[in-house]
């Protein structure tokens, strides 16, 4: 079976560009620079409504910042989920759910995570990379194929996903086909092929953006949009369909096979 390849966009535009390019999966989400918030409903009803192959996972975050969330919070979610599920019922693609809740211990949010799933019905779900902040791997993954999650996106507890291979492998063993565990982070065309020779992995997460000139006009240039904080506001990121056909190129070849032991 071959590796399928998910890429993280945030709009219609790049969801459309995985289509266009033979990718099989768009994580669709907002606000990538604080690490994704939910998208609003206008853009993936958008999105949606111009795919006919791939999936769409439809990332669930209410705000920036940790993942234990406050009973608000939580209502929110289940009310973005119905939302979506509602306005996207008659799609032609599977659109599932990215979701992911802590405890104040770093440990998987069992409660949450239940009452979020069960609200997702039978649609896909992907736990997010809050997997990497909790305390013990293993013990995570349990809980979640105990919750019936389809995926989870992880770099083995790391930054980077090579870096994290040999935790990345034993995951994959642990999991013994009873969840997807999909490696994500710095992925790149020039390291896949590697990562799933380490790790055995059969889905690969990646973001392939370019810098886009934002319009600016001629006068004010001491006038911002954002914060300070943010960087500057000379460019954009956007999804890069090159970037995309590299990685397909790249994954083509390769079967997943369970890692060597060394």
């Amino acid at each position: 079976m071959p590796v399928r390849i998910e890429v993280c966009v945030d709009s219609a535009v790049g969801t459309w560009a995985v289509e266009r390019t033979g990718a099989d999966r768009a994580e669709l989400c907002g606000a990538l620079i604080v690490g994704g918030l939910t998208p609003s409903i206008g853009t993936v009803l958008a999105a949606v409504s111009r795919v006919e192959r791939i999936g769409v996972q439809v990332l669930i975050r209410p705000r920036d910042g940790d993942f234990v969330f406050s009973p608000t919070e939580i209502d929110v979610m289940l009310a973005d989920i119905e939302r979506v599920q509602r306005e996207t019922a008659g799609a032609a693609v599977d659109v599932g759910f990215v979701i992911g809740a802590l405890t104040d211990r770093f440990e998987i949010d069992r409660a949450v995570t239940a009452e979020l799933a069960t609200a997702c019905g039978a649609a896909p779900i992907t736990f997010h990379r809050a997997f990497d902040l909790t305390e013990n791997l293993d013990r995570s993954l349990d809980a979640l194929i105990d919750l019936g999650i389809t995926r989870v996106l992880t770099g083995g507890g790391v930054q980077r996903a090579l870096e994290g291979a040999p935790t990345l492998a034993r995951l994959v063993e642990r999991a013994a086909g009873r969840i997807v565990v999909m490696p994500g982070g710095s992925v790149r065309p020039d390291n896949a092929a590697a990562l799933v020779a380490a790790t055995g992995a059969s889905e690969l997460h990646f973001r392939p953006v370019t810098p886009e000139r934002n319009l600016r006009p001629p006068h004010r240039a001491e006038v911002r949009m954002s914060s300070r904080h943010a960087p500057d506001e000379d460019h954009r990121e956007v999804t890069s369909e090159p970037m995309i056909s590299e990685m397909l190129a790249a994954v083509a070849p390769l079967t997943p096979e369970p890692p060597s032991r060394v």
